[in-house]
């Protein structure tokens, strides 16, 4: 009877401290909404007894590192976040776990996810494999106190017989970029460097013109009226009325040419708003605001959606506790700390929570941003497209090919990638 109960007390302990010692291994990128999940992941550990081991890496190893993980049978990453530019290849080659029926069992509330992030970095013909992790849709922001201002609310009426505003449409936009270059004074400042920054800049000039990256039947529709314009639009304002260099600028270059004070706009990703508020990063503080990307007319916007996912891998060595995990990190508790601290959400009941609004009044616009916002071209060679668009645009830019040659060579490598993962017939 000892003997057995003595068993009985080990095999306790035992469990006991392989509870305690279970780890949730996760690979995450170097950005400011990983840091704020890992300042909160102690109160998971004591909730649960479950660590969580975050293995933080800049983007270009991410994917080098995930795929030897995803492929072999038994990984290392309990869960992984995914780039959309993955979600096609990661669902393809069945990497991850659908998350369906763990999602109906814990009566898990994935209604508040804003749609548009659920189609992007959530649901793949109808499966869930993804929970949206942050968002990074792009919006224009702009200088306030330049609009404000009676010299240039004069200046401005007399030049183009309207009134200088918070911009209602694309063209009256392009029209206070213009207006205000002057006196070495920038009217934008663009993100050109090729591949990912300029591709992603650039889809705002094209959905602000009202074009698309494909139709429903995924035949490509970039070298039409809409496409060409935006392209030359997008010479226009790096040669003509953005700083020199800005061609191979990326978004941390760009960003701080607008937070030193010398620009009037610029189209970035919606997390850079609170970085114009700190003066520690910034200048501009309290002049800078930011609004979905206008477009051909007041309802319709033109700002390019972005985000991260979620999801559990089919080599993950425990995918209990990577669920348990990622339950508690988007519940509603623990996205509205991250959202406070700064982190971009996905959820619409955090942007409608009076405590996040108090801290941060825009969230209304940022909301409005997101529910207007247009996908990419998410299918398994998004990462290919993005390189292809990258060296043909800024051949465009640099005035080596024509928009019209440019944009028709995108859709030849466009048709082809599209035909070869059997989207386009």
């Amino acid at each position: 009877m000892l003997k057995k109960l003595l068993l009985g007390s080990v095999m306790a302990l035992s469990f006991v401290g392989s509870a305690a010692a279970e780890t949730v291994n996760i690979l995450m990128e170097g950005v400011p909404d990983t840091e704020y999940v890992k300042a909160l992941v102690p109160e998971f550990t004591k909730e649960t007894g479950i660590d969580v081991n975050l293995e933080v890496v800049n983007y270009a190893e991410m994917h080098t590192k995930l795929v030897p993980q995803l492929v072999a049978p038994k990984g290392s990453y309990s869960a992984i976040v995914v780039d959309f530019y993955w979600v096609g290849e990661f669902a393809k080659a069945g990497w991850m776990q659908p998350l369906d029926e763990r999602i109906k069992a814990d009566n898990f509330d994935t209604s508040v996810y804003v749609p548009a992030l659920m189609d992007l970095v959530g649901k793949v013909d109808g499966t869930t494999y993804m929970l949206p992790f942050y968002n990074y849709a792009m919006g224009l922001t702009y200088r306030t106190d330049l609009l404000a201002d009676a010299k240039n609310q004069a200046g401005f009426k007399a030049k183009y017989n309207m009134d200088l505003r918070v911009p209602q449409t694309w063209d009256e936009y392009l029209k206070q970029v213009e207006f205000f270059t002057k006196d070495g004074f920038y009217g934008v400042v663009n993100q050109g460097l090729r591949p990912d920054p300029i591709a992603m800049e650039w889809s705002n000039y094209l959905f602000a013109n009202g074009g698309e990256y494909h139709d429903a039947n995924w035949k490509p529709t970039l070298n039409t009226e809409a496409g060409v314009k935006a392209l030359e639009q997008y010479t226009t304002a790096i040669n003509k009325y953005g700083p020199v260099g800005s061609a191979s600028f990326g978004f941390d270059e760009a960003f701080n040419v607008m937070a030193q004070g010398k620009a009037y706009s610029y189209i970035t990703y919606n997390f850079f708003r609170t970085s114009y508020d700190d003066p520690k990063k910034s200048a501009v503080v309290g002049k800078v605001e930011i609004m979905p990307v206008p477009g051909v007319s007041p309802d319709k916007g033109g700002s390019l959606n972005g985000a991260w996912g979620w999801a559990i891998p089919k080599s993950s060595p425990n995918p209990d506790a990577a669920w348990t995990f990622l339950k508690w990190v988007e519940s509603k508790e623990t996205a509205k700390k991250r959202a406070l601290a700064g982190g971009s959400p996905t959820r619409t009941d955090v942007f409608d929570d009076p405590d996040v609004l108090a801290k941060y009044p825009y969230y209304p616009a940022l909301k409005k941003l997101l529910l207007t916002s247009h996908n990419f071209a998410v299918f398994t060679y998004t990462p290919q497209l993005v390189e292809v668009l990258g060296r043909e645009l800024s051949l465009a830019v640099a005035g080596e090919k024509s928009p019209q040659d440019a944009l028709a060579a995108i859709e030849v490598e466009f048709t082809e990638l599209a035909k070869k993962d059997g989207k386009l017939q």
